[in-house]
C-alpha cells in the first residue's frame, strides 16, 4: 500500500497533526516509509529539525538498554559462579574428612565435577546471550543510521532537482 499524502500517513498514525508524533510514532513513521514516494517523505521530515537527533536519541537509548543487560547480566554470572565456588568449597571440605568411605568420596567428587559442568554450561550459554545481544543492538544502530544516511541522501537528491545540472552546460 502506498501513501499518497501526509493526510493519508497521519491517519494510519493516529495523529491530528506532526505536533503529536511521539518516539513511538516517530519509530512507525520510519517503518511506514518505504510505503511513501520520496517527496511526500521528505516533505513531512522537513517539517522535524530534530529528526537526526531522534536517530541520535534512538541509538542512544539503544546503548543504555545494551549497558544496563550486561550489567544486570554480568551480576548474575558473578553470583552463579560465586555460589558454585562456595559449594565446591563446602564440597572439598567435606571430602577432607576421615571417617568417609569410597562411595561417599566418589558422590563428593562427582558433585564438584558438576558445579564446574554447570559452570561451562552457563559460560557457553552467556557467551551467546552476550552475541545475540550484540547483534540486536549492532543491527538497530546500523538502522538508525542508515535512516540518517537515506534522510540526507534524499535530501541532497530533492535539492539537486531544484538546481540546474551544471555538467549539461557547455
Amino acid at each position: 500500500m502506498g501513501y499518497k499524502n501526509e493526510d493519508e500517513i497521519k491517519r494510519a498514525l493516529g495523529i491530528e497533526s506532526w505536533r503529536h508524533l511521539s518516539k513511538e510514532k516517530m519509530i512507525r513513521f520510519v517503518a511506514m516509509m518505504p510505503d511513501m514516494s520520496t517527496e511526500v517523505a521528505l516533505k513531512i521530515i522537513e517539517q522535524f529539525p530534530a529528526f537526526k537527533d531522534f536517530a541520535k536519541d534512538v541509538v542512544g537509548v539503544m546503548e543504555k538498554a545494551y549497558e544496563s543487560t550486561l550489567s544486570a547480566n554480568k551480576q548474575s554470572q558473578e553470583n552463579f559462579h560465586r555460589a558454585c565456588q562456595e559449594v565446591r568449597e563446602i564440597l572439598r571440605v567435606e571430602l577432607s574428612k576421615d571417617n568417609l568411605s569410597m562411595e561417599d568420596k566418589k558422590f563428593i567428587i562427582e558433585q564438584i565435577q558438576e558445579t564446574l559442568r554447570m559452570e561451562f554450561q552457563k559460560d557457553s550459554e552467556n557467551k551467546q546471550f552476550l552475541s545475540v545481544n550484540l547483534k540486536r543492538v549492532l543491527a538497530g544502530a546500523g538502522a538508525a543510521l542508515a535512516l540518517g544516511v537515506a534522510f540526507v541522501g534524499g535530501k541532497v537528491m530533492a535539492e539537486s532537482k531544484d538546481s540546474p545540472d551544471d555538467s549539461l552546460e557547455a
